[in-house]
């Protein structure tokens, strides 16, 4: 079964200012779900340039083993809990393939996102055909709209946390200081 969905996420920054955003959240999720044989191991950190496209490609294992319950872990065969990561960011086009061993083809999630200069207005970004792109659904996420993202998505004890809450003295229309980010 192959689900098309399109998430067009809203930002309250340039694209800029999110990639430097996004590298350091990266690296920040990686370090700190890295420890004693779990979290995140890096198999390939190396730059790529194909087809004219140049950015950085990397390959990852993400042992899940301490994030799931003990009875998942003693009914899980060996690998099931191994995810597997390929990605190549050449920003602000990037593509992750995500992949389970154990499973083999039965498994696949593909991941392309670009991050676009707009308010999510443009229509087909992906350049899909027409018979694949009536298929696709398109949904809409601001993430500075705090009724759209669930409370727990939130750190506990910081109601500041929220995307909405936050202000940059560098970005004059932040959705912390009020309307009119979006225009």
């Amino acid at each position: 079964m192959v689900l098309l969905k399109e998430y067009r996420v809203i930002l309250p920054v340039s694209v800029d200012e999110y990639q430097v955003g996004q590298l350091y959240s990266v690296a920040e999720a990686s370090k700190n779900e890295t420890g004693g044989g779990e979290g995140v191991e890096v198999l390939v950190n190396e730059p790529y340039e194909k087809d004219g496209e140049k950015g950085q490609y990397t390959h990852k294992i993400y042992h899940l083993q301490s994030k799931v319950p003990t009875f998942v872990r003693m009914l899980a065969p060996e690998g099931a809990l191994n995810i597997h990561e390929k990605a190549w960011n050449a920003y602000p086009y990037c593509r992750t393939v995500i992949t389970n061993e154990y499973m083999k083809e039965d498994f696949l999630i593909k991941i392309e996102t670009w991050h676009k200069p707009d308010l999510g207005t443009q229509e087909n970004v992906h350049k899909l055909e027409p018979e694949t792109w009536k298929h696709v659904e398109a949904i809409y996420i601001d993430i500075a709209d705090r009724s759209q993202v669930l409370s727990k998505a939130f750190q506990i004890g910081d109601p500041d946390a929220s995307p909405g809450a936050i202000h940059s003295h560098h970005h004059p229309f932040s959705p912390g200081r009020g309307g009119g980010w979006d225009q």
